[in-house]
């Protein structure tokens, strides 16, 4: 049995790169970018007006004028007009060019029109106030976007506005989320007494969505040959498998010697930790892997999270641990030389502050409605106090609650 920290490493020793890609940008959001974006011109492309009102010459307000005939408007969408004459003004619109011998705005709110004259109510003007510079935010030719980012909404904005119809982004390895069990019937089915829907796979199949990665889903009754023919022409069909269930000590928990049969080289089996201490990792081919998680509930959910995820995140180029760190809500304490991972619900006072939500165990499924993630305890302790901070490893991935 090998430590969480030994078997992190070797999942992302395993990272690989699946090549790129083209896809539209109604299709980017969520994905991973294989190049830099730059700047097609400045940010912005010209001076912006950034507010409703009038434009002016400051020198004007500055020696004294305070009341200006309005010559015309300009509008957001138009060429620039030009002011003509001294002391006078143009009405603006937000997002419109800032007209030329023009370099103040001063807003509706502090003025009064009447009969064609703005009239500035306030002293407190500032020279290119309300007016955002051509180039302020980027010039053009300037990395606006780097590669290995994670396209989210603002990233999509970025992207449209420099005219990226078509985005380079990483190619998502190609996933089998595969559950194993007689005693598992499809969820449009009414289980018989001694049988129960199957859950697993479409947990992990939500986590994968949280990435964007699509997967396809398989069922294995629990018969031996069965198996070893529906692995053996998955693996062929496929990056990644990421099994639940069947791997324990179990009489009928045929998959770690249908891998051995097939050729899947063992990485290891089992890590000291709870939930999903009998956790299968194992290569076919030296290119394709296998995550085979304990088929308990809670084990099946926090492995896909703590190991898949980082996995992915590290074939993608991103940072494969954790960004958030939690603090200890309430005292805890837990006996076993195992690295626990604890249900907890999160709530913010200055810090994340990660709540204890005990279960019965880890086929407890419905706990997880409660819960926003998993605070990692490590294994060399039994006693942990209030206010002490570990990584927490959120629900939900990219488009998640955290």
């Amino acid at each position: 049995m090998i430590s969480v920290q030994e078997a992190e490493k070797i999942v992302l020793a395993q990272s690989q790169n699946y090549g790129t890609e083209y896809v539209p940008l109604k299709e980017a959001l969520g994905r991973i970018t294989a190049s830099k974006i730059n700047a097609d011109r400045d940010f912005p492309p010209f001076d912006r007006v950034s507010m409703d009102g009038i434009s002016i010459r400051f020198s004007d307000f500055k020696n004294g004028t305070r009341s200006f005939p309005i010559e015309d408007i300009q509008a957001a969408g138009q060429s620039q007009k030009t002011l003509t004459n001294k002391n006078s003004c143009l009405e603006v619109m937000t997002g419109a060019v800032c007209p030329a011998n023009c370099d103040t705005v001063i807003r509706y709110e502090d003025l009064e029109i009447s009969d064609g004259i703005a009239k500035i109510m306030i002293d407190d003007i500032g020279e290119f106030q309300n007016v955002h510079a051509k180039g302020l935010d980027r010039n053009e030719g300037e990395v606006i976007m780097t590669k290995n980012h994670l396209v989210r909404a603002s990233e999509i904005a970025v992207l449209a506005t420099v005219g990226a119809a078509q985005v380079e982004v990483y190619k998502r390895p190609k996933v089998a989320i595969i559950s194993n069990g007689d005693e598992l019937v499809r969820v449009d089915h009414e289980p018989l007494p001694h049988q129960i829907r199957r859950s697993n796979v479409y947990a992990i199949e939500a986590v994968l969505k949280g990435w964007n990665i699509d997967a396809d889903l398989f069922h294995l009754a629990d018969n031996e040959d069965e198996i070893f023919s529906s692995l053996q022409d998955i693996l062929q069909s496929y990056d990644i498998l990421l099994l639940s269930g069947g791997v324990s000590m179990g009489k009928y928990d045929y998959l770690p010697d249908a891998m051995n049969k097939l050729g899947v080289e063992l990485l290891f089996h089992k890590v000291q930790q709870r939930p999903g201490k009998p956790f299968w990792f194992g290569r076919f081919q030296n290119q394709k892997l296998v995550f085979a998680f304990p088929g308990n509930p809670v084990s099946t959910f926090m492995c896909s999270i703590r190991y898949f995820i980082p996995f992915f995140k590290k074939c993608m180029g991103l940072n494969p641990s954790t960004p958030f760190r939690a603090q200890l809500g309430a005292d805890f304490k837990f006996k076993p030389p195992l690295q626990y991972f604890l249900q907890v619900k999160l709530s913010t006072d200055n810090a994340l502050i990660a709540h204890p939500l005990i279960g019965h165990g880890s086929g407890d499924l419905a706990n997880l409605v409660d819960v926003d993630g998993f605070l990692e305890l490590p294994e060399d302790r039994t006693e942990f106090s209030k206010g002490e901070v570990f990584p927490f490893w959120a629900i939900g991935g990219s488009s998640g609650r955290f």
